[in-house]
This record gives C-alpha cells, structure tokens and sequence, in this order.
C-alpha cells in the first residue's frame, strides 16, 4: 500500500504500536522514513514520543532533524535528558540549535540549568536559541543576571537582543508625530552648503533620504584635494542626514566605482571603489545595512573601455563596461521592527501609499539612463519613482542634500510626497525651479527656493 499524508495523519490517532511498526518497515529506506517524520504534523495530545527516540541517534542528520522537531511539538519534560544530550553533543549545528528549540518550547523550570550552562556555546545561533528558551524566565534572578552578562558578547546579534530587553527605555507605541514633519521644510529648495544648511534642520525631520552624491574628481562640480577628503566630506554629510532621519527609516545611497583618468599614457587611470569605502564609515555612525540593488543600464548608454581589448584580446587587459550603479539601502538604527513605523500611520494613509502591482521584484533594477542638457548625472524619474513608492507613505518628507536638476522632487509631488533639497550651484537651481514649474503642482504647498540665510530665518521663527 502507498504511504501518502492521508494514512499517516489517520495512522497517527491510533495507538502508537501501528506507527511504530510503519517506522520500522522503512527505518532502512531513507526517503519513505523522511516522508512519514516530515508528514506527521501536529501531534495528539498525550502522544507517546517513544517512537521517535530510536531515530534521535540515527546516523543521517535530516532524520535525526526531524526527529528531534517531532519530539519538540509534544513539549514533554519527560524527554528533556535525551534532547538535552543531542543539544550538547550532536555534530549538526541544525540539529544542535533544534535541540535547544525543542527545551525552550517545554517551558519548564526544571530546564534552566542547562540552558544556563549552554549561555558559553561558540556558536552564535545555538546561541540564539539558548537566550530565547531564557526569556522566557527572564524574570528568574538567576536567568536575569546571567543573561544582562552577555551585554558584551562579542557578537552583535547578541548584543542587540540583551540590550533591547534589558537596557532599552521603553517608550509608548501610540501614535505620535512619526508620520509628521515641520512645514518650513516641505516643498522648499535650499541653496547653500548641505553642511550648512543641515546644521538648521531639526532632529527625526526626514522620512527618506536618497541622493547620488558628486563623483571624486569625475566631473567638474566635483573637485577634491583627495579621495581621503572626498569620503570624510561625505561622512559628515550622511552623519548629519542620519541625525535628521527620523527613527527607523531609510537612507538610499547611489554611487559606483569611479574611474579618474591617468595623467599621461606613462602612469594608470585609477579606479576608485566608493561603496565599499563609505559602506563601513556608514555602519559606524549608526546606518544599519538593509540590501543592495543594482541598477542596470543598457552598454550603448556607458563608455567604451573595451575598444584596445577588443583588438589585441591580451590576458591582463581586459575591462569590462561598467554598466552598473549600486543602490545602497540603510536604515537607521532602532530596535523597533519595521511594523512599528508602520503602525505610526492612520489605515487612510496606508492604504494610500500601497505599491502597485508590477512592482520589482529582484534586486536587479533595468532602468535606462536620463541626459540633461545642463546636469551631467541626472536620476531617472523611474528611479526616483520606485524609490519613492517603496520607501515612504503619502506626506512623508523625502530629501535629497545632492540635488542636482531636482529630480527626486518633481517625482516626489507626483506621488503625493513632500520634498527638501539642498544644492550649492546656482545654475542647478535654476535648473530645479524649471524641472518644478512644469506640471499639475499647485494642489500641494508650492515649492519655495531660499537662500542660506533666509533658510535659516524660517528655521528660526
């Protein structure tokens, strides 16, 4: 007779003698043994686990895996030395950290010793399973001051945990003024230093950043003494914009590696990696890693590298056309999960900001380049677009301390955003106050260009 899930979930209901002789007709065919372990489901109450125990030593790990998953789903404290032997010695990392699960989930104080006595596992996620059966007690004095111990374990996931159950100042989850922000900076255009400007920017103002910032002496509106100086300029500006995010939410960096050109057919061009250098510098002032997108554009739209190579076809000449940019996706650190920030907004403004179907799906973005007869780096509007659409809700505040030609507010009205923009080059205003007069704006606040002062005469009143 073939086995399917329908006998074993009737077979399961009968007394134990009828499965166990099943197991024991298959224990040698490891598939058919693997379908029943893996087919049980949830098991009656006062189940007699004694049928998994002889496959808790089996020499195959997804066996002993599942046996172990199905001894945990009785949450029996009869077995709890048997799994707490596999915990401890068994050779899969899986197996172990299942083990661990299958304690947490008895719940018995009868537990807390060993589960104590493993708070020294080396490895992490045992670990993580360890402190999670913990919490359990966490209220037992013992189980308390072992765990706030782990304060300075060396891993982070770790840290993080002990610090949000123990250190953390908790604060009330009803909704505040996260969905808010001041009105002197909705739709307004900034000339001036972003420094500058940023210093006159009130703390948690900004709901999403995104910014492309200038190249490293790729282009003439971005001259530096050095690429050292290049990246402490833009650490000082992403500390500023982390200071002005508002908890939680997003920063999205665009950049590439830059190629600068060698001075003389003599000496090599030299190829900057930005992303890789600016990612630690982010981590450390607090930005916490969340993906990375790469936007693919066609290799018509990108320079040449390849017309040498393609003639002579010489090992260790080979470059390839950089066709990619990296969208670097951050978040600022707080222990509160996405679902808070998102409780912050009223059901009306949720179901507003809801994206559409055809959404990207991968982290592969195929968008085409856009030229402007002014700006030499402008975003694609589709960028901006997708950006927008999966990073904020309807009235948030999106900024962007490189504004170039202005793109990312002209998208940001269309979807019903508000924007700030700084920008220090006169004919880029210009240029922005073009791009934001053309279309149906005047339903929203209308864009107001300031001047560094008058700026911070408006932070002031």
């Amino acid at each position: 007779m073939a086995i399917t899930k329908q006998y074993i979930r009737d077979l399961k209901q009968k007394q134990n003698g009828e499965l166990i002789t099943l197991l024991n007709s298959v224990k040698t065919d490891r598939s058919e043994l693997l379908f029943i372990l893996n087919n049980l489901g949830r098991l009656p109450a006062n189940f007699d686990g004694e049928v998994f125990v002889q496959f808790l030593s089996n020499s195959d790990n997804k066996v002993r895996l599942s046996a172990v998953k199905n001894v945990a789903k009785l949450s029996n404290t009869r077995y709890l030395k048997k799994i707490k032997k596999i915990a401890h010695t068994d050779d899969n990392s899986m197996i172990r950290r299942e083990a661990v699960s299958a304690i947490g989930r008895m719940r018995s104080r009868e537990s807390i010793p060993m589960l104590l006595d493993m708070l020294s596992d080396p490895d992490p996620k045992v670990l993580h399973q360890v402190i999670r059966a913990l919490m359990v007690f966490k209220n037992h004095e013992d189980v308390s001051s072992a765990l706030k111990e782990l304060v300075s374990h060396p891993n982070e996931m770790v840290q993080d945990v002990i610090n949000k159950e123990f250190y953390e100042i908790k604060e009330d989850n009803k909704k505040g003024n996260h969905p808010s922000s001041p009105e002197f900076l909705r739709n307004v255009i900034v000339e001036g230093d972003v420094l500058e400007v940023l210093e006159n920017v009130p703390l948690e103002s900004i709901h999403l950043t995104f910014t492309s910032p200038p190249y490293y002496n790729a282009r003439d509106y971005s001259i530096y003494p050095s690429y050292k100086a290049y990246l402490d300029f833009l650490e000082s500006v992403f500390k500023k914009v982390y200071e002005v995010t508002k908890e939680g939410r997003f920063f999205i960096l665009n950049t590439s590696p830059i190629i600068v050109p060698r001075i003389s057919r003599q000496y090599s061009s030299k190829r900057y990696p930005i992303p890789f250098d600016i990612h630690p510098k982010l981590i450390k002032m607090g930005w916490e890693f969340v993906d990375d997108i790469v936007w693919m554009k066609p290799e018509s739209s990108v320079k040449n590298r390849n017309a040498g190579f393609l003639q002579h076809r010489k090992p260790l000449a080979y470059k390839p056309n950089p066709v990619t940019e990296y969208l670097m996706v951050y978040r600022k650190k707080t222990s509160r999960l996405i679902d808070w920030n998102i409780r912050q907004y009223q059901h009306y403004s949720i179901d507003k900001s809801k994206v559409e179907d055809g959404y990207e799906t991968s982290n592969v973005w195929k968008i085409d380049p856009t030229f402007d007869r002014i700006h030499s780096a402008v975003f694609p509007k589709e960028l901006c677009h997708r950006i927008i659409t999966y990073y904020s809700f309807i009235d948030d505040l999106v900024f962007d301390p490189f504004a170039g030609s202005g793109t990312l507010g002209k998208v940001a009205l269309d979807l019903d955003r508000y924007f700030f923009l700084t920008e220090q080059d006169s004919k880029y205003i210009t240029r922005i106050e073009q791009n934001l007069s053309v279309g149906p704006l005047f339903h929203r606040k209308r864009p107001k260009v300031f001047e560094l002062d008058s700026f911070i005469k408006t932070v002031e009143k």
